[in-house]
């Protein structure tokens, strides 16, 4: 019977490793697939954006700049794409950055609208109004969760044995969505 304890804790080592990597993995793919729906919730935004500029178009005469702003603030948004497999703190912070613009001008676009009274009351500029604060709504919801499954990848890497595994196979740290710089203070809008 001696004779087979080596062989045993061998084996338990290797269903161990076995078992542990394939929790990082797992981890990682979370990683992945929230990163997927924070960026599913960014292009509900973005395909948005059309409806509601036409809208505003065929509804309101006014600053050409606000909307001009919009669609430039959108097709930036949209050209930033972030690999998953590479989410550093820098390359969401780019995206985000991205994202604010765009949040920004359609900001100023909302105060806009509300010089116009005829615009607001036509059901299809409410119902795009509705559809884009959930999608904000939708946005905050995906970020957050995105930060949870970061949150608990980047704990497996750095804790003990994970953290041996990692660097054995190259495991890296995720970057998490933070707010920007001077963001505890409320935005002011002005023309």
């Amino acid at each position: 019977m001696k004779k087979y304890i080596p062989w045993i804790i061998i084996a338990v080592v290797i269903i161990w490793l076995f078992s542990a990597y394939n929790g990082l993995v797992n981890k990682e793919e979370n990683t992945e697939a929230a990163w997927a729906q924070v960026e599913n919730v960014y292009q509900r935004r973005a395909d948005l954006i059309p409806n509601l500029v036409n809208t505003v178009k065929g509804a309101a005469d006014f600053e050409k700049g606000t909307l001009t702003d919009v669609i430039e603030a959108r097709a930036k948004a949209t050209s930033i794409n972030v690999d998953p497999s590479n989410l550093s703190p820098e390359a969401i912070q780019q995206f985000q950055q991205a994202q604010d613009g765009l949040s920004s001008a359609l900001a100023r676009l909302m105060v806009v609208v509300e010089r116009y009274p005829e615009l607001k009351a036509t059901e299809n500029f409410s119902q795009l109004q509705a559809q884009l604060e959930g999608t904000e709504n939708r946005i905050a919801v995906e970020r957050r969760r995105f930060n949870e499954v970061v949150r608990e990848y980047n704990t497996s890497i750095r804790r003990v044995p994970g953290n041996i595994l990692a660097g054995i196979f190259g495991f890296e740290r995720k970057g998490y969505f933070e707010a920007e710089e001077g963001s505890e203070k409320a935005p002011e809008v002005k023309f």
